[in-house]
């Protein structure tokens, strides 16, 4: 029996289409750069930063919990810039995605993990609109991966069985998650072993 055919895939944004937003390496760097206690600063992220995902905090508020609860010899303005500016579009994985929606008329969705502001940000900055159709962010949907939920919510809107889509996400536990749901996944470690797995599914780009 032949597999059902694809129309949608999913997509994680950081570590896929863009470099990760607020992770470890951008917030140590932000700790050398601006003179902050890395370790301080990374349980104080750990303890707030999840609700903050969850669009339950502002960054503002985030900011106040993690680096704004003293006098700074620096604005916070200064410190948004610097953390917005981290952000990095991997062309070549962007290329080939939009490239894809063209060939096949796939609907195209984000499923991703990322707070309000640099969620906003990030899809203006680099048009990421332009071929996302839709996007299930954790701070929009208050739902964060692994939880099932994202993912349910996600083949609701996209109104795709579960069977007929592909999901891309550079963390394994979450493909394995979203697997368990009938979801086909793809663990992205590069551009050539991505490609490489969308061959085998019969998404191949024109040349």
């Amino acid at each position: 029996m032949a597999a059902p055919r694809i129309t949608t895939l999913f997509l994680d944004i950081g570590g896929v289409l863009l470099t990760n937003g607020w992770d470890g390496l951008v917030r140590r760097r932000a700790a050398e750069n601006f003179g902050l206690d890395p370790e301080d600063m990374n349980e104080r992220h750990h303890l707030t930063f999840d609700a903050f995902e969850a669009g339950k905090l502002s960054l503002d508020t985030y900011l106040d919990r993690v680096v704004f609860f003293r006098k700074r010899p620096f604005s916070r303005s200064a410190f948004k810039k610097y953390m917005f500016g981290q952000s990095r579009p991997y062309t070549g994985m962007i290329r080939l995605f939009t490239g894809l929606k063209k060939d096949h008329g796939l609907k195209i969705a984000a499923v991703s993990n990322e707070g309000r502001e640099l969620m906003d940000y990030r899809i203006k900055k680099f048009h990421l609109d332009e071929f996302i159709d839709f996007f299930v962010a954790s701070c929009y949907v208050h739902f964060r991966k692994p939880d099932e939920d994202i993912y349910r919510i996600a083949l609701d809107i996209a109104q795709t069985p579960a069977g007929n889509a592909v999901y891309v996400d550079d963390r394994a536990m979450f493909v394995e998650v979203a697997g368990k749901l009938g979801l086909r996944g793809i663990h992205h470690t590069c551009y050539e072993s991505t490609l490489a797995q969308l061959k085998s599914l019969s998404l191949v780009r024109r040349i």
